[in-house]
């Protein structure tokens, strides 16, 4: 759902109800005659659709995660807020740039819509820039040929949401300003070459075998992967996340139901 086009189709609803009004039918109506019921709905919603919809456009947006792919970054549940402007003022719906102002870095979290069906908001971190050579081998990653630090950081318990309980690895990752947490499942394969795409644009720039996979990112694009590295659908199988899909950074944790003590924790 384009929860957007919604906004602005009811945007352009209740504006032209008011206007309508206002030019053609408020002229002739009696003073003290009773405003049609649709004319006081329109008068109501307008200008509050329009600052929810302005807020969510150019400034902030609400998300919610729906997986583990981020763990243990991001839990399932939480509500998350993600910055619109960080990497540029885009137009609402068409989602062009009209004004730059930055770049994705290494390490950020970001909000984009997925490459394979843009009708849907995907959530995971950015880790080649365009021009990066990306490998990742034996569950090492390493950029442009230099391992990316981590440090063993015991082990983390998680139960999945189809109730299997999963133990992991936990490792702190350094990637680029970010120092942030990662898991790895010592007995799962690095890759699972037969779910990779074969089709994704650019795929001959990526070179897949039985150890893990290495690829250069192309300019306009990115290269994206998830916190929970052996349970994130990423661009190891499905490719680069254009420029044009970039919805935005995520930075704070504003609500989870099951835990309220990650409500305000910012994400790194």
């Amino acid at each position: 759902m384009n929860f957007a086009l919604i906004m602005f189709i009811a945007l352009l609803v209740t504006g032209f109800i008011w206007l309508t009004d206002s030019l053609f039918f408020k002229p002739k109506r009696a003073k003290d005659a009773k405003i049609p019921i649709l004319t006081e709905y329109a008068q109501s919603f307008f200008p509050v659709i329009l600052i929810v919809f302005l807020l969510r456009s150019f400034l902030v947006e609400p998300f919610q995660i729906p997986s583990g792919s981020m763990l243990p970054t991001l839990k399932i549940g939480d509500f998350i807020l993600v910055n619109k402007f960080t990497y540029g003022i885009r137009l609402p719906i068409l989602n062009q740039q009209i004004i730059e102002i930055g770049h994705p870095q290494h390490g950020d979290v970001m909000v984009f819509r997925y490459p394979m069906d843009p009708s849907l908001d995907y959530i995971k971190r950015v880790i080649g820039l365009p021009g990066d050579v990306v490998s990742y081998r034996n569950k090492q990653l390493s950029l442009n040929g230099v391992i990316v630090p981590e440090e063993r950081d015991g082990s983390y318990n998680y139960v999945t949401k189809h109730l299997n309980d999963v133990t992991s690895e936990r490792y702190i990752e350094q990637l680029g300003r970010h120092t942030h947490a990662i898991l790895v499942q010592p007995s799962m394969p690095t890759l699972f070459v037969d779910q990779v795409n074969s089709q994704f644009p650019y795929r001959q720039n990526c070179d897949y075998d039985s150890d893990g996979f290495t690829c250069k990112v192309p300019a306009g694009y990115y290269f994206m992967m998830g916190d929970n590295r052996d349970s994130s659908n990423d661009s190891r199988y499905w490719g680069f996340v254009p420029d044009g899909n970039i919805v935005g950074r995520a930075f704070m944790i504003w609500w989870n139901f099951d835990d309220l003590h990650r409500i305000g924790h910012f994400i790194e």
